[in-house]
């Protein structure tokens, strides 16, 4: 059984950070992006989810980092009928863009590139 993940409380922010994820494994056709985006809003954070032209996801989470924590931690698990085999994550690349709003689906797009 999956924990349903909660955001505890309406106080100021902490200081956000940014992580960009990649997710390999059978994670495309089951769901994964919607999962993501659902899931992330409601760990209240910004970014996108978006298939890779290699069979991966990558995400890009910006918020709170210990929702970003309980988020990755997710993405192992991932929806159902997903066969996650790891999920890699670092800081975000110089030019990802970090003023997003809100939590979005992405155009897939090769590894490395810039979602749009």
């Amino acid at each position: 059984m999956k924990a349903k993940l909660f955001r505890l409380g309406h106080g100021p922010r902490k200081a956000e950070v940014a992580r960009r994820a990649r997710i390999t494994g059978r994670v495309q056709g089951v769901g994964y992006r919607h999962w993501t985006a659902v899931k992330a809003e409601e760990l209240d954070l910004r970014g996108y989810v978006r298939n890779l032209t290699d069979g991966s996801v990558e995400a890009l989470f910006i918020g709170d980092a210990e929702q970003i924590a309980l988020m990755l931690a997710s993405c192992a698990d991932g929806p159902q009928g997903a066969e996650v085999q790891g999920v890699e994550a670092a800081p975000p690349e110089p030019s990802d863009k970090l003023d997003l709003t809100g939590f979005r689906q992405a155009q897939t797009g090769d590894p490395g590139s810039p979602a749009r």
